[in-house]
């Protein structure tokens, strides 16, 4: 099976923002570790207002996306109130993993 991208959405909690920094380390530790091993691309939330969060992975299938989510402090901790795993059809694009034909 050949790689696809997959969206890990992040719904953050009301206080996300003030609770980050105490489980700030170790969610960056886990999110490099994913970049070298498991396939995890960029990561980051959104601004203005910080209420989401998007972690695009590249792999066979969505596995990767949801032991990060499952594992990772933010979630576990109550700063992430729900998430979900979607593929993503990249097509346009250096990265894109899909051709518009």
């Amino acid at each position: 099976m050949s790689d696809r991208h997959f969206l890990l959405i992040y719904d953050l909690a009301p206080d996300y923002l003030e609770r980050r920094p105490m489980y700030r380390g170790t969610h960056l530790a886990m999110a490099r570790e994913a970049v070298a091993h498991a396939g995890l691309v960029l990561a980051g939330p959104l601004a203005d207002p910080v209420d989401q969060a998007f972690l695009l992975f590249k792999g066979a299938g969505p596995e990767a996306a949801e032991a990060f989510a499952r594992a990772d402090p933010y979630v576990t901790n109550g700063l992430v109130i729900a998430w979900k795993v979607r593929p993503w059809t990249t097509v346009i694009g250096p990265d894109a993993l899909s051709a518009i034909t």
